[in-house]
């Protein structure tokens, strides 16, 4: 299986599992010119950009260890330009993401609420 399956897979467990905790799944794959969201969701009152990250072993670290600096500013860009498309710029939203971890081919799914801020330069 190649990265892009795996990815695949990977989305569609996050996907359910965060339907199981209630989230209202919005949209997928979100693409902008600056950027990319993996899952659009509502919690409730809140809008949740969630980014899902798989491993199968912690060789490399976690899967969440690889939201990088960079990851974030291209997520938090694409999350703006969702947010001004939909007119929903007063609206509650935060940064989540989908850390998954294969054992045993079963994925262990963590899910870290408010993972990260939105970086105020990209609120201009």
């Amino acid at each position: 299986m190649n990265n892009q399956e795996s990815g695949k897979l990977a989305e569609e467990a996050a996907v359910n599992f965060l339907k199981e905790k209630g989230y209202k799944i919005l949209s997928r794959n979100f693409k902008t010119k600056l950027g990319e969201v993996d899952v659009v969701a509502r919690d409730r009152d809140t809008y949740c950009f969630i980014e899902v990250k798989s491993r199968n072993s912690d060789r490399f670290g976690l899967p969440q260890e690889a939201v990088s600096v960079l990851k974030q500013r291209q997520i938090s860009k694409a999350a703006l330009g969702y947010l001004k498309k939909n007119r929903l710029l007063n609206e509650k939203a935060r940064f989540d993401v989908v850390s998954i971890m294969y054992q045993n081919s079963s994925p262990v799914i963590d899910l870290i609420k408010n993972a990260f801020e939105l970086d105020e330069r990209f609120t201009y």
